[in-house]
């Protein structure tokens, strides 16, 4: 399913266009994980490029490695903290190692409108039942019908199963087979930040495909953003059948300038 990005809510770091990094890439969890421990919040695009490209803290034998490493991982995550997505990221990657995939996840669908392509499938499939490179390729076609040949769409098939892998969707090396993945407090800040980016409010923001993306129930979601709230990482408020949901810490310095 073909998922666009309102149009106002690109200037936070969110894509439309499906530039392809899966045709070469997964999410690179590994690696986003080594750039950011080597390198402080603060980091500029320039910071995150010389730890890269200069001292190498990617691990990758050659330059070239390094050059086209750096490039997909600013494709998925943008590596600017001008970007309110990448700024938050970072802001809540630390809290809790095992937040750190599911927001990646996060990050990378709001970017690589292929990815995002995708999600529907995996979320669909039930737990048990096997996903493979094929039916991720089939979800790639009906969302981007005739635009990537077969050798683009076999990649994306390959890339995009690991990556489902790396954030606890799927499991397995040969077969992969569909399971739940774990949300925390962080992951579920991130995810109703980014729908709130993406223009939903209140009771919305537990229906957007980010929160699907957590992969729990409402009543979890619910529980967890008490939780996050708790953290000062959100607003949460919630009686009868109304909620709200704020993020003044997220959106520091963002507030009055955008008025969001």
């Amino acid at each position: 399913m073909h998922i666009d990005i309102p149009q106002a809510a690109l200037r936070y770091g969110f894509l439309n266009d499906p530039i392809g990094t899966h045709g070469s890439r997964t999410i690179m969890l590994k690696e986003l994980r080594l750039l950011l421990s080597a390198c402080p919040p603060g980091t500029d695009y320039e910071g995150f490029r010389q730890a890269v490209v200069d001292n190498n803290v990617l691990l990758k034998n050659t330059e070239t490695t390094r050059k086209e490493s750096f490039r997909r991982l600013r494709e998925l995550y943008a590596l600017d903290e001008e970007a309110l997505i990448f700024r938050a990221l970072r802001d809540l990657w630390t809290s809790d190692p095992q937040a750190e995939p599911v927001i990646a996840l996060l990050c990378a669908t709001a970017r690589d409108a292929i990815l995002r392509g995708t999600a529907d499938l995996i979320l669909t499939t039930p737990y048990g039942e096997s996903v493979t490179p094929q039916m991720i390729e089939q979800a790639t076609e009906e969302s981007f019908p005739h635009r990537y040949n077969a050798t683009m769409l076999a990649n994306v098939g390959r890339h995009a199963a690991s990556s489902w892998q790396q954030s606890g969707h799927l499991q397995g090396r040969l077969t992969k087979k569909r399971v739940q993945a774990k949300h925390t407090p962080a992951a579920v800040a991130y995810a109703f930040f980014l729908g709130h980016l993406c223009e939903a409010r209140g009771d919305a923001l537990f229906r957007t495909l980010w929160s699907r993306l957590l992969d729990t129930t409402l009543a979890a979601l619910h529980e967890s953003a008490l939780a996050a709230s708790r953290r000062g990482w959100l607003e949460y408020r919630h009686s009868g059948s109304v909620t709200e949901i704020a993020f003044r810490y997220l959106m520091r310095d963002h507030v009055e300038k955008d008025g969001v």
